[in-house]
């Protein structure tokens, strides 16, 4: 049996953030902070603080721009994080709001109808509550069959939610599933820290996995191989959980956000997900003339750039490793399959891809596609 991804799906948030305009709030924060701790830093009990720079911005990350669900609160000043108005229990979670308009867009790509759906997977790094699961919301909203559950590996969700897609398939306890990636990120920002206050935005994305002989799209990739892998490490982190309540004083401490380390990450992970993709691909027997595209995870342009030489042999043009964060910074597990939804054009039948993911846990999962 082989199982293919027949349909991509992409939402993306009405409102941007450009880098000057968060650099702007940014260093507004920084004025007010130091002027009201002035005497304080005066007398070296205080750490003053630094701006940030729009281009600095840009030379770390590669990132210009990014989506949010609520822009207006995140550059307040005095607020500087996303406010939304909380919704009744009988009201559509935003979280699945953004997944069902995402998989409408992978259902129509791949030909499908929820009644075709028997399997609905959300995968991402946070869901908004923990129960009842999202997956059977969404599963409600579009009028799915069948199962579903959510799964949280953070920006390995969707290639691990896509392994077991492909793995309920060739079981027999699904046929065509649809792998969710709702990924409201903005809410897990500190955006008073410098080295982190730019990294992520919101967004959803979806696929559709099914059984290659139901297949009938315009794009369909074939799954040849996959690979996942986790190695524990807490050079990224975020402590944010339903049990923070039971230790007020440290309810709001800044581990609670997104924190890394992020040198650390760039040193131990790269040559990681490297070994993994090159060694996935001589399991295939490919070598690196045999791939047509690189479809890795968003995280950051320069460890984009290191992987793709180490794959390659050589430094990658902008249509083998295709670069989605100027426009939508990092979107954690759905970066991959933003990279691949924008970038089917130009394939052939028997190209080869790499759609591979990376980040905390660490986790990490390669998949070698063939265009059908």
């Amino acid at each position: 049996m082989s199982v293919v991804i027949s349909g991509t799906g992409l939402y993306t948030p009405t409102q941007s953030i450009s880098n000057d305009e968060l650099v702007h709030c940014f260093n507004q924060y920084v004025e007010k902070f130091n002027l009201t701790n002035s005497q304080a830093i005066q007398d070296g009990e205080v750490t003053a603080l630094s701006p940030s720079d729009s281009s600095f911005i840009e030379k770390a990350s590669g990132i210009k721009s990014r989506y949010v669900m609520d822009k207006d609160s995140i550059l307040n000043v005095d607020i500087m994080s996303p406010r939304y108005v909380e919704r009744g229990n009988d009201e559509l979670s935003m979280q699945a709001e953004i997944g069902v308009a995402a998989a409408k867009e992978a259902m129509l790509a791949a030909n499908k109808t929820p009644a075709d759906i028997d399997l609905v997977i959300v995968a991402c790094a946070y869901t908004q509550r923990s129960y009842p699961a999202m997956a059977i919301e969404i599963q409600h909203a579009l009028g799915c069959g069948g199962w579903g559950f959510d799964m949280l590996v953070a920006c390995s969700a969707a290639t691990f939610g896509i392994i077991n897609a492909a793995n309920a398939i060739r079981s027999g306890t699904a046929k065509t599933v649809l792998v969710i990636n709702p990924e409201i990120l903005s809410p897990q920002i500190n955006y008073r820290d410098r080295d982190s206050h730019f990294i992520f935005g919101d967004v959803a994305t979806a696929s559709i996995i099914e059984d290659e002989s139901t297949a009938n799209a315009e794009h369909v990739f074939k799954i040849i191989s996959e690979q996942p892998m986790t190695s524990f490490s807490n050079n990224i982190r975020s402590n944010i959980g339903y049990m923070n309540n039971c230790s007020p004083d440290n309810a709001d401490d800044i581990d609670k956000f997104f924190i890394q380390q992020g040198r650390k990450v760039f040193k131990e992970v790269l040559p990681m997900v490297s070994q993994l993709i090159t060694s996935e691909m001589a399991k295939m027997e490919l070598g690196a003339d045999d791939i047509k595209r690189l479809y890795l995870h968003q995280a950051n342009i320069n460890m984009n750039n290191f992987i793709a030489k180490k794959v390659l042999g050589r430094e990658p043009d902008s249509d083998e490793a295709p670069i989605i964060l100027d426009e939508y910074a990092n979107t954690s597990s759905a970066g991959c399959i933003i990279a691949l939804h924008k970038n089917k054009q130009g394939l052939v039948s028997g190209d080869k891809s790499v759609l591979c993911s990376f980040g905390a846990g660490y986790s990490a999962c390669c998949l070698l596609l063939e265009y059908v």
